[in-house]
């Protein structure tokens, strides 16, 4: 059975389950608001199998290599699996519109073609082999996908401008200051059936996995995604769904969402203009908004953050490696930008060529090793599959921080030092008597006396 038919089929027992425990009376009593989650909540949706423990690599194909290509970006599979990456992401794949384009190379996100491949990329078939040579690692590969909008040179301007957003002159708009773009009017009804069309091409042609999608919710109605990721999961089981968008609405017909509220959240922290505490607090009104079955991504940069907004180090500091662990650990899916693997020192610039600097791979065995521990550990799966977050108290509080997750008798527990000094840290409240593996270190550790020692911005997990 599809993914899609499972999630609506789901969707609407579970919503007749908790219809009739209201009408007899039970559904908001203390003891079922008491509960972790509800337990009928976690069937909601069935999840493609392979996405369960997965992470997730964004690959941005002009800036990996001197050459900007998929055939030499084929040549990093094997490194990549070996970091044990799960899903590559690929941004944009297709043709760049030339007319009002940015910059020398133009943006990813102005497309020209939805169903043709840059040039500067390679070919069709190159970007066909790619996706087989991910498969043969036992990776998936899902793209960029870019419906709120496309280049002024895109066919549709001319031969449908009905599809598009109009002014109040009836000329066709862009948003903000975009002005490599044209954006698209969803009120079209027909617009809806060429875009879906547009989006099984890739499945069907490459064997694609699925789709990251940009804008998810911009000024394109919930009802088209209704309608278009049923259409699109017909065309290949297991499609995986990610939306550019921080709403739970999206859910359930897209497997995960945006955690961008955390992201920003994390860099005001780093900044010191909030505390750690504002992270519990993020916690718990995630566990009132989303459904439990919703994939939350979390990350420390991406293209957008690391063009834009800095580079690991300006918006971390010496916390950097304090803020993956809790990006790999906290909850949901964890997400590594390309080159984070080899501590990306600069901003990449967005229009023209602009290479990561290869030197070295520094952060390739830190990441392999948070991977490992996801991969391994079902209290750090995705969403439903996972163990929830708990904050763990601790003595000292502030710059201090500690949490822990738990499924059935998994256990992973994070402890991390965000201060300058070194810390003796207690947790009061926590059960001293069990062994755990540290999972940086592999030794066997207790913690007596609820007591762990952490060096300055030093972390430690250990994990059951």
């Amino acid at each position: 059975m599809h993914k899609s038919v499972n999630r609506i089929s789901n969707y609407f027992q579970v919503g007749i389950v908790v219809l009739a425990l209201l009408t007899a009376g039970i559904g908001c009593s203390q003891s079922a608001q008491n509960n972790d989650k509800n337990p009928q909540n976690k069937k909601l949706v069935e999840h493609p199998e392979w996405t369960k423990n997965a992470n997730m690599y964004e690959v941005n194909i002009r800036q990996y290599t001197q050459e900007g290509t998929f055939n030499a970006f084929k040549e990093e599979l094997p490194r990549l699996k070996n970091m044990g990456v799960d899903i590559l992401w690929l941004m944009p794949i297709h043709p760049i519109g030339e007319e009002k384009r940015k910059g020398e190379l133009g943006s990813y996100y102005s497309i020209k073609d939805y169903t043709a491949v840059n040039p500067n990329f390679g070919t069709k078939q190159d970007f066909v082999e790619l996706v087989t040579a991910a498969h043969k690692q036992d990776m998936k590969l899902i793209i960029d996908w870019v419906p709120n909008h496309t280049a002024w040179d895109h066919p549709w301007v001319k031969e449908h401008p009905e599809y598009y957003m109009k002014d109040s002159t009836g000329a066709i708009t862009y948003e903000a200051d975009w002005t490599d773009i044209a954006q698209l009017n969803y009120e079209n009804k027909e617009l809806w059936d060429k875009m879906i069309e547009k989006m099984k091409y890739w499945i069907e042609e490459a064997n694609i996995d699925g789709y990251r999608v940009d804008h998810a919710g911009h000024d394109i109605p919930l009802a088209f995604w209704k309608k278009a990721v049923p259409e699109v999961d017909k065309a290949k089981e297991d499609i995986f769904w990610l939306a550019e968008w921080n709403t739970p609405e999206m859910h359930p017909w897209f497997d995960a969402t945006y955690s961008w509220e955390y992201f920003h959240l994390t860099t005001d922290i780093a900044k010191g203009d909030k505390s750690l505490d504002a992270i519990s607090d993020y916690m718990a009104k995630q566990d009132t908004l989303f459904p439990d079955h919703a994939y939350r991504l979390y990350f420390t940069s991406n293209h957008d953050e690391n063009s834009w907004n800095g580079t690991d180090e300006e918006l971390f500091g010496d916390n950097f490696k304090n803020f993956a662990v809790m990006a790999a650990t906290i909850e949901g899916m964890p997400l590594v930008y390309s080159g984070q693997e080899t501590g990306l020192d600069k901003r990449l610039e967005f229009f023209k060529k602009d290479p990561i600097n290869w030197d070295g791979y520094e952060y390739e065995s830190f990441y392999k090793t948070l991977f490992g521990l996801k991969d391994r550990n079902a209290a750090l799966w995705n969403g439903q599959y996972g163990g929830h977050f708990e904050h763990l108290e601790t003595t000292p509080s502030k710059r201090v921080y500690a949490y822990k997750r738990l499924k059935g008798d998994q256990e992973v527990v994070v402890v991390l030092n965000f201060s300058d000094k070194k810390q003796e840290i207690t947790l009061p409240d926590f059960d001293s008597e069990k062994e755990y593996t540290n999972v940086f270190t592999g030794d066997i550790e207790t913690l007596n006396n609820n007591e762990v020692s952490l060096k300055a911005h030093q972390f430690v997990i250990l994990e059951r």
